[in-house]
């Protein structure tokens, strides 16, 4: 085998790993994307049923609250 072909080989193999297999699945991207909670996602007061940012949300044992009135009620 000619060191030539070898070359080419070895490119292929980089063109290959590079640009094709670094690429997400249709699908897999959006799948962690749902994994994570954002700050900006919506989340329901157990209490009341208000939906509030997760920032302002309170958490006690899994569950979101909005106020402290709904928290300790």
């Amino acid at each position: 085998m000619s060191p030539q072909w070898i070359v080419i080989g070895v490119l292929i193999a980089l063109v290959y790993f590079i640009f094709i297999k670094k690429k997400p699945l249709p699908g897999e991207n959006q799948k962690r994307k749902n994994d994570k909670l954002n700050e900006d996602d919506m989340v329901e007061c157990k209490k009341c049923g208000t939906y509030i940012t997760l920032n302002e949300a309170l958490l006690k044992e899994g569950q979101y609250f909005c106020s402290d009135e709904c928290l300790n009620a």
